[in-house]
């Protein structure tokens, strides 16, 4: 995955997909969500062939602070999972665009993504709500 984070959807929940290719995935948590948690020391990764619905926990990140569910913006199944996440969680710290993805799921098309903004949108909905 050699791509920028503008190429990916964003949602409110703190989380990216990036499309591949017409109904598949990839998703992980935004730069913004691996600061507010602070240091990653486990990742629930779920099974494979789990069947995603919008706004349910498809994973569970737990940090030095808190344990939060990764909340999918979209209905689908689970066809891989980032098992590099097991033994090296902080890579969610280190690169949350690129090695620190979570999941991939095959799923509806881009259009049908309940919440979904642009990296620019995304950016002015965390400056509004920090404030």
């Amino acid at each position: 995955m050699n791509t920028s984070s503008s190429d990916r959807i964003y949602t409110q929940h703190h989380v990216w997909l990036l499309p591949q290719g017409e109904q598949e995935y990839v998703l992980g948590i935004t730069q913004f969500a691996q600061e507010q948690l602070g240091d990653i020391v486990f990742v629930d990764l779920p099974e494979l062939g789990l069947q995603t619905q919008v706004d349910e926990a498809c994973s569970v990140v737990e940090s030095v602070k808190s344990a939060s569910d990764i909340i999918c913006p979209v209905q689908g199944e689970i066809v891989q999972t980032n098992e590099a996440l097991i033994d090296e969680p902080e890579l969610i710290n280190e690169s949350p665009y690129e090695q620190g993805w979570i999941v991939r799921i095959k799923g509806q098309q881009s259009s049908e993504i309940k919440g979904n903004m642009t990296q620019d949108e995304y950016n002015s909905y965390v400056s509004d709500t920090s404030k």
